[in-house]
């Protein structure tokens, strides 16, 4: 699937820039359909893996939907292209931000949940440069708009980041505080962060920080949780956790 995004040049021309998505894998949900997440990749992964992984877990009432991001040069890597859910250059609150990239998965996002049942909740969570664009959403959705402008439709009810971090980290409190919609919109969404200590991909006390930018923004159900000597990667446990975070914050029936 592509999104075109556009992106102004100099005087009044505009670029159009298109990106090409990779497969999405569906989990179905075994049981009745209660909840939908959608659930993102890491750096040079893809959504096949993921969904593999999924099937196992014992929440029989959530459909997870798995994208494949793009592939793209990633600057991080030396213009190596890849999977990529957003162009990097550094993983730290000095590097800029792809916003352009960010929008466009963002906006796949929404689209592939635009479409799920009403009483159906939905959220995105995912791993590492997944767990950012999760995060990012739920940026969006607290400001009722991508950093394009256009509208973020989409009513999110559970956010979870795994070893991420909060792309546009510095400026994200003074764009909350012109909207009395934005505050009121990011004290109802729930956020589950999970970061290990031993991250030497996305620096724990980045994430960490990232944790508390969204706190101080007005995301008022930010938990974060930190796991002892845990690298960039993830373990039973911490699947575990979100599991029965999920279960929590969105009244999930037959999990066990």
């Amino acid at each position: 699937m592509s999104y075109q995004q556009q992106s102004s040049s100099s005087g009044s021309r505009t670029a159009r820039r298109t990106f090409e998505f990779g497969r999405t894998h569906v989990v179905r949900p075994r049981g009745k359909h209660q909840a939908t997440i959608v659930w993102l990749h890491g750096l040079g992964d893809n959504g096949s893996s993921l969904s593999q992984h999924l099937e196992s877990l014992s929440l029989p009432n959530v459909k997870w939907i798995c994208p494949t991001a793009p592939t793209r040069p990633v600057a991080l890597l030396g213009g190596f292209p890849c999977t990529a859910w957003f162009d990097v250059r550094e993983i730290s609150e000095d590097s800029p931000d792809d916003w352009e990239g960010l929008d466009a998965s963002a906006a796949h996002i929404a689209n592939l949940l635009s479409t799920e049942p009403a009483d159906v909740k939905v959220g995105v969570g995912g791993f590492s440069m997944g767990a950012a664009t999760a995060i990012y959403s739920a940026t969006c959705f607290a400001l009722g708009k991508y950093a394009n402008g256009s509208p973020y439709m989409i009513n999110l009810r559970a956010v979870i980041g795994l070893s991420g971090w909060l792309p546009g980290s510095r400026s994200l409190r003074n764009k909350m505080e012109v909207s009395n919609d934005a505050a009121r919109r990011a004290s109802s969404l729930p956020m589950f962060l999970c970061h290990g200590t031993n991250d030497d991909v996305v620096n724990f006390n980045f994430g960490e920080r990232s944790s508390r930018y969204l706190s101080s923004a007005g995301f008022r159900y930010v938990l974060f949780k930190s796991y002892d000597g845990l690298g960039h990667y993830t373990v039973p446990k911490e699947m575990d956790d979100v599991c029965h975070w999920l279960t929590a914050r969105l009244g999930l029936e037959g999990y066990g």
